[in-house]
């Protein structure tokens, strides 16, 4: 052992007790390479994906510390199926292919057991690169002859990371054995990038629980000690990955990565080279480079996109414009990539051939935003300059082409330009887009950059600046909104400019604007929570401020998540507040958190926990009348995922109608928060008209429904008093917490829509007549959208210096094609409300198809060839239409007829499965795709084996309708192999599809239509019809006043026979304190006597004194069969509220003859009672209830509890909490 380590230690470097392999520059090495890359699910009789490559090495010196690498007889081979069924095939195109790149020379420096700076010829792909560092990656090694175990950060293909060693000698042999294990988890520098996750932020304490992903690397090498110097003989490195959709055991996919290398010869250096021009290429460290431009999805020839661009986008606006969009996925996915790979002045050529025609056009500005670089922003800066686009295409353009586009330096500062043109500021929709997009810009750029530069965020400080100074409203609330987007440190200073109390030369400025500079702080909240703390609290205490804005501070306040000393200041404010909104709002938010069981909010739940508690005496009581705020939030450890819900409702004290409404939804997964949607309505300036205008003087006036004008006239000295700034209402909408879209309503605004729909503005010009008179002529009107709505890509090295990647994509295409024509008699004059006191009889057909796809990918990506795992989930919604409808709003009657079915329509599908992929860009329509779960004869047996429960599904079912003529059919298939106990995701493995099917069904008679009858005021025959069933089925004679009456009826008519279908009519019977409505449902047809009888009663007996009871009693009674008589059912709910006491609320159902099926169910439900009432705390126990009845009552016995009686004609159950 000394002697074989005095020798390594002498030979290999010197004087140093550690020493490093050297590579001799007087000699020539040759080794034979051999990497493999496998992906799939690792189990029995499943599908995985493959690519090995083998080759010669020759590493010959060309100075002491500059080495020439030449690769020879290069083989590439795949491999696509059951492992043990398929191997490994060669690819005599691909391997020429990749032999024409990786044999040409390259050169490397190498000094002490370190790879220095590559050299290669500048044609050289980064790919083929980055597959010599994979080879040069077993010469990077740090051999240490005094320790036999050690460890050290050292660089690598992987990046800087964390290596230990162990060394074994055999003294016999002269050979030292090396392990070398590689963390390539936790590397410094680890050569990996994320894509499309800035808006996801990551949640530290999940992570800290688990995580998705677990990759491991291992080195072997066998040292032989020469006169040299030490000299790798044999080396072989493992890589492996576990890849799972979410934090389970043993994972869901898996790569496996193997390269090994073996000496062949070492020969004395001839020392004559023939290079040709180099130039570098970077150290060992991988590099990135065309993979980033390479969707994983799709593989194909990207010379000369024009004309491929132009033959896709022709097929996509030919195809849809009459059929569905389900086959249209892969070619916008095609048409993305191709965008993504067209220089700037492709895109100007495909702009001129492509923009005259209007479907063209269409399609061409909804792909081209997803080019994500500089080229799309000098792209439409042209067209807005130009004047080329309406504003309404800029406004879409401009939205998606923002929020996908890259966040680096070089575009924030290019995408200012937006900010100051003129056709942009032209319109308000266009002007605010330009905006929030430019701050949720700078958001993803300071999520990749820190510290942010301030200059990123400049503009927005300005356009806030500005607006301050000259007192404008609409542009201080965008531009708070916009910093809101970015999240910017730098933007705080601006912000609390216009906060009250903070800012040391304060403002007075409208609560509005308040409000939003609050508001904006929400993801400063977490970029720097002990600031937003410091402002928060002092806008919380500040009683003088107006209830909306504190309330707001207590949102920020606790997305800062306080410790519990805070939440402690918190509850001593709130126990001396006299504000009883401003409190029932901050304690029910307290209260929802103390309950939260999400990561993030561990430990502020504890601390909610603890004050709600301190604050329960005092606030527990408050109504729901007064503010309130609801968090409710699901988390599962096993898979660390969840869900969080939010719903604030702001009032304030004079009102009870809500100032404000925020609704938003949250994802929690894979370490990480997904803020998916968000929305919010703000309310106030329609209270404050209705204030002014006096709520008592709309309701005495007795109003023609159709006479808008009056409804303006109303105060008009009021109406027009109303601030033209102020709105009457306000939404936003955000996704990924970035707010996309808000809209403010005021009084300009619908006077420019009561405008719009008056006849009389402009007569012949009005936008309204136009469209009746297209209507009236026939008009043809056709809609696409594709929508690349999510992308996300995580890529990481690998051993061999192939890229794997694990990323998602999620497309939407939408398509609506309508031919409509209309017949108005007499033709509106004046209003469109005369709509509704004319004859109008209107024809339409067309379709409404929408195709949502998701695709998932794990495996190797790179623009040569691509292999691995891939889920497709594929959703279709075709809805096709042809009807005419009748409309005599005089008479309020409304007839619909609807063209029978007389082919299949499959009205929805969706279908899923998981593939093993290969595809190569030598044979790109070659692709090999095979189902995880393969389709043999023998998986449709239902095979089973040892440790799996592998099925086959196959089931349908109809519901058919003679009458009408029409079935509907769901169909459903499913093949699983499943492993629950080693691996529970399994099961998402394999081929799912569920159809929901409309079919012709085969009647006595042929049916020509179906109609469809609402009358809303019947005829004097159809009320004495109604009269006279109503006195048979009440039993009595005397005089029944019915009052307005819908009756509606749905019959297949046909030329040679009666119709059939059903009708219904609704009326109601008033009488003092006491409301009964009466719905009838009665078969049409020869010989029917079918009817379906519900009378429901409300009985109101009410007062507001403490010495009387309050009673509330509603009933409701069916009886259905022949002539109602067959079966009848009986359901009583009563609330009492008796004097000094709490409210009771009991129901009760009572039968007479039920349907077998329903006495079937009910016998179950009964002999299942005792056992579930076990199971939640219930005490059961026999008892002699009356036969044929139910019931249930429910009632408070003390604070915070309640007992809970349930009677069957068999058992009583008392709830003992």
């Amino acid at each position: 052992m000394q002697g074989l380590l005095l020798c390594l230690l002498f030979s290999l470097g010197g004087k140093s007790k550690s020493h490093r392999y050297e590579l001799n520059h007087k000699k020539t090495y040759e080794y034979k390479y051999v990497g493999t890359i496998t992906i799939g699910h690792d189990m029995p009789d499943l599908a995985e994906s493959g690519v090995k490559l083998l080759c010669n090495v020759q590493i010959e010196g060309v100075s002491p510390q500059t080495f020439l690498l030449q690769v020879s007889n290069v083989a590439f081979q795949e491999q696509n199926g059951v492992p043990g069924n398929s191997g490994f095939t060669s690819s005599p195109k691909m391997s020429k292919k990749l032999s024409d790149e990786i044999t040409k020379p390259f050169v490397f420096e190498y000094m002490n057991g370190r790879v220095g700076d590559i050299k290669a010829a500048t044609e050289v792909s980064d790919t083929v690169v980055n597959i010599v560092r994979g080879i040069l990656g077993f010469f990077q090694v740090t051999i240490k002859s005094t320790q036999r175990v050690y460890e050290l950060e050292e660089s690598g293909i992987h990046g800087l990371c964390q290596s230990n060693y162990i060394a074994e000698e055999d003294e016999h042999e002269q050979t030292l054995t090396l392990h070398r294990v590689v963390d390539v988890t936790n590397c410094r520098q680890k050569a990996a990038v994320t894509v499309g996750l800035a808006l996801a932020s990551e949640n530290e304490p999940s992570k800290q629980r688990g995580d998705n992903i677990v990759a491991m690397v291992k080195y072997m090498y066998t040292v032989k000690s020469t006169s040299d110097g030490g000299l790798i003989t044999m080396s072989r490195a493992e890589e492996k990955h576990h890849l799972s959709t979410l934090n389970v055991k043993g994972g869901n996919s898996k790569l496996l990565a193997i390269k090994e290398i073996t000496l062949l010869k070492v020969l004395d250096s001839e020392g004559t080279h023939t290079i040709g021009p180099v130039q570098s290429r970077g150290n060992i460290i991988y590099k990135f480079g065309n993979e980033l431009k390479q969707i994983p999805i799709v593989m194909m020839n990207l010379e000369n996109p024009v004309p491929k661009i132009v033959d896709l986008i022709k097929r996509l606006a030919e195809t849809n414009t009459n059929k569905e969009l389900s086959g249209a996925s892969t070619d916008v996915i095609e048409v993305f990539q191709l965008m993504r790979s067209a220089s700037l002045e492709d895109l100007e050529t495909l702009w001129r051939q492509l923009s005259d025609n209007q479907e063209h056009r269409r399609w061409f500005l909804d792909c081209v935003v997803e080019v994500d670089d500089e080229r799309v922003i000098k792209f439409l800066e042209r067209r807005f300059q130009n004047g080329d686009v309406t504003a309404n295409e800029a406004t879409q353009a401009l939205l998606l082409a923002l929020n996908h586009l890259k966040s680096e330096l070089g575009t924030v500062d290019r995408s200012k330009g937006f900010l100051h043109m003129p056709f942009v500021k032209s319109n308000q929709l266009l002007w605010n887009t330009a905006v929030l997009s430019y701050g949720s810009l700078v958001y993803r750029l300071c999520e990749k950059i820190q510290p942010c530069p301030v200059t990123a965020v400049q503009p927005l400080l300005d356009i806030a600046n500005n607006g301050l100074m000259n007192k404008n409203e609409e542009a201080m609330v965008l531009a708070l909104k916009a910093l809101g987007n970015a999240g910017h440190p730098s933007g705080l200073k601006t912000v609390i400019k216009f906060l009250p109390g903070i800012s040391a030369n304060a403002v007075d400025l409208p609560t509005r604007v308040i409000s939003t500079a609050v508001d904006s702080l929400r993801h400063l909240a977490r970029r720097d929570p002990h600031s937003v703390q410091d402002i928060a609290l002092s806008l919380f205490v500040q009683k003088t401020l107006p209830a909306e804005v504190r309330m707001l501070a207590c949102m920020i306040l606790f997305k800062t998540r306080p410790p519990v000393a805070l939440v402690s200041t918190i509850s001593a404010v709130l126990l001396e507040e006299t504000d009883l909104q401003f409190a029932s709002f901050s304690y029910s938010l307290i209260k929802s958190l103390s309950n939260s069981r999400t990561p993030d909010n561990h430990h502020l739940s504890t601390a909610c926990n603890i004050a709600t508690k301190i604050l329960a005496p005092k606030l527990e009581r408050l109504s729901y009348f007064t503010s309130m705020a609801w968090h409710t939030d699901w988390f599962s450890d096993t898979f660390l995922a969840g869900v969080t819900n939010e719903l604030y409702m702001l009032k304030n004290a004079a009102d009870s109608m809500p100032t404000t409404i925020i609704g938003k939804g949250k994802f929690h997964i894979i370490g990480r928060i997904i803020e998916m949607l968000e929305l919010g309505v703000s309310t106030d300036g329609i209270k404050t008209l209705l204030s002014q205008i006096g709520s008592a003087d709309i309701l005495t006036h007795n109003y023609h429904f159709y006479s808008v004008n009056n409804l303006l006239n109303i105060q008009l000295a009021d109406w027009q008093s109303f601030p033209n700034s102020k709105p009457l209402f306000s939404g936003y909408a955000r996704v990924y917490g970035q707010e996309v879209f808000f809209s403010d309503v005021n009084k300009e605004v619908l006077q420019q829509v009561f405008k719009a729909i008056d006849l009389n503005e402009g007569k012949d010009e009005s936008p309204l007549r136009k469209f009746l008179k297209g209507l009236e002529e026939g008009a043809l009107w056709h809609w696409t959208k594709p929508y690349l709505a999510y992308e996300t890509r995580f890529i990481q090295a690998t051993c061999l210096g192939l890229p794997v990647e694990i990323s998602k994509y999620y497309l939407a295409l939408t398509a609506v094609t309508a031919n409509v024509k209309a017949q108005i008699t007499p033709p509106v004059q004046q209003h469109v409300m005369e709509l509704f006191t004319s004859e109008v009889s209107l024809e339409t057909n067309g379709h409404i198809s929408i195709t949502k796809d998701i695709f998932a990918f794990h495996g190797i990506n790179t623009e040569l060839f691509q292999f691995g795992s891939e889920l497709k989930c594929k959703a279709n919604v075709n809805i096709p239409w042809k009807f005419m409808l009748n409309m005599n709003g005089r008479e309020k009657k409304f007839e619909l007829d609807i063209s029978p079915y007389t082919d299949v329509t499959e009205v929805f599908s969706f279908t899923s499965d998981v593939y093993a992929v290969s595809r190569n860009i030598a044979e790109p329509s070659f692709a090999k795709r095979t189902p995880i779960i393969p389709i043999t004869a023998e998986s449709l047996d239902v095979p089973v084996t040892e440790g799996s429960q592998d099925f086959h599904l196959t089931s349908q079912f109809c519901a058919e309708s003679s009458k009408y003529g029409t079935a509907i059919c769901m169909e459903a298939q499913a093949r699983r192999a499943h492993f629950f106990d080693e691996y529970p995701l399994s099961c998402l493995a394999g081929y799912s599809h569920v159809a929901i099917q409309l079919k012709p069904v085969e009647t006595k008679r042929p049916i020509e239509k179906i109609q469809i009858q609402i009358s809303a005021g019947p005829t004097k025959t159809l009320l004495n019809q109604i009269v006279a069933l109503v006195r048979k089925l009440i039993k009595r004679n005397s005089e029944v006043i019915i009052n307005p009456v819908v009756v509606m009826k749905a019959l297949a008519l046909s030329d040679a026979a009666k119709p059939e279908g059903f009708t219904a009519a609704v009326y109601s019977l008033p009488a003092a304190q006491k409301d009964n409505i009466q719905f009838i449902v009665s078969e049409v047809g020869e010989d029917a006597n079918w009817k379906m009888c519900t009378e429901t009663s409300v009985d109101l007996k009410q007062s507001m004194t403490q010495t009387v009871n309050t009673f509330v009693l509603n009933q409701v009674h069916f009886r259905w069969g022949a002539e109602c008589q067959s079966y009848e059912l009986t359901v009583n709910v009563a609330r009492i509220q008796e004097p000094s006491s709490k409210p009771t609320l009991s129901a009760k159902v009572n039968w007479g003859n039920l349907p077998m099926y329903m006495n079937n169910f009910g016998k179950s439900l009964e002999e299942l009672l005792p056992f579930y009432s076990y199971l939640i705390g219930l005490h059961s126990q026999p008892d002699a209830n009356p036969d044929h009845e139910f019931s249930a009552k429910v009632f408070n016995a003390l604070p915070n509890t309640g007992d809970i009686i349930i009677k069957t004609p068999k058992v009583g159950d008392t709830d003992l909490r």
